[in-house]
């Protein structure tokens, strides 16, 4: 399985869309969602989707159980494919509130948390966590966290290869400060070898993911894929021996993207809250500058945006 990352403020619902025109097969995940936005707030603007995203997780950020399992329903009601509970985000406005990483220190919460939403739901109750926090970032620790998860009914953890720091980082620094290491999961993966475990963490190539499928049932790439979207496009044929729907050319998915633009701008949508998404796709070859210059400053000084983007597919032409 190969996975686009949950990435806040960037993978909206315009963003799956759009990442979708290049692979057909990529598990996508929506922004962390948490349970109070979806209970107290505007429900549809977050769960909201298209649906080409399929497959599609939903990943919610909370502890309580009751309120968990309601918002599993409604994932399930809506249509995703699975839920996904956040227990690796470091910030710490998450943990004020006991999401995220912080969760790894209260195993016994995250296991109530599972056992409440599967039975509530008949989708994929899934975690994504971290190999420890300062603190509790023993070995033993992290068999102790995931076996108590899985005796709650998880059966398939998505698994940052890095500790967080909770004190002192940002969630920036905590992407890329604390080391990577495989190694812990490998060992984790060779102590629960039933369970269905996903890497994630530090992946920038399909020859990498290639390697790591031969031990994890899946790979995820996060800010790799948001900065190279173009990587996408081999997806399919590589990891999944299906060359069916794979893109030919780089024009040829922003002529697919123009007309979901045109729709979405009919609703309501600013065309530069779709193209955003999009910078990354054009770099290493001549005009690529132009492109990103295109759709990053000139669409901010124009009043007929879909013009400039028309401009910005010429730029690809033959790409």
């Amino acid at each position: 399985m190969f996975a686009v990352a949950p990435m806040l403020d960037w993978t909206d619902r315009h963003c799956r869309y759009f990442l979708r025109l290049l692979s057909r097969r990529a598990t996508l995940y929506s922004e962390m969602v948490t349970t109070g936005a979806l209970i107290h707030g505007d429900a549809q603007r977050h769960l909201a989707f298209n649906d080409t995203e399929h497959p599609l997780v939903l990943q919610l950020g909370g502890s309580v159980p009751q309120e968990m399992a309601q918002c599993a329903r409604m994932a399930q009601d809506w249509g995703y494919d699975e839920v996904n509970i956040n227990v690796g985000c470091p910030s710490d406005r998450v943990q004020n509130n006991m999401i995220g990483a912080c969760l790894m220190a209260h195993p016994e919460r995250v296991a109530e948390c599972v056992d409440a939403m599967r039975q509530a739901v008949d989708i994929p109750v899934t975690v994504k966590h971290r190999i420890g926090i300062n603190g509790r970032d023993s070995y033993q620790a992290l068999v102790d966290f995931v076996g108590m998860v899985a005796e709650a009914g998880c059966e398939h953890f998505i698994v940052h290869a890095r500790i967080a720091i909770l004190e002192g980082l940002s969630p920036k620094e905590n992407r890329h400060v604390p080391p990577l290491r495989y190694e812990v999961v490998q060992q984790l993966k060779q102590e629960y070898p039933h369970l269905q475990m996903t890497l994630n963490g530090g992946i920038k190539t399909l020859d990498e993911c290639e390697k790591h499928l031969h031990t994890f049932e899946g790979v995820m790439l996060g800010r790799e894929v948001y900065s190279n979207p173009w990587l996408l496009s081999e997806v399919d044929q590589r990891l999944y021996q299906d060359s069916s729907l794979a893109p030919t050319s780089r024009s040829e998915v922003m002529l697919k993207l123009r007309a979901y633009i045109e729709s979405q701008v009919a609703q309501g949508v600013k065309v530069t809250h779709i193209t955003r998404h999009i910078l990354g796709i054009a770099q290493g070859f001549p005009g690529a500058r132009r492109f990103r210059q295109l759709l990053s400053a000139d669409i901010h000084r124009h009043e007929n945006q879909l013009a400039v983007f028309d401009q910005a597919i010429e730029v690809l032409q033959g790409r």
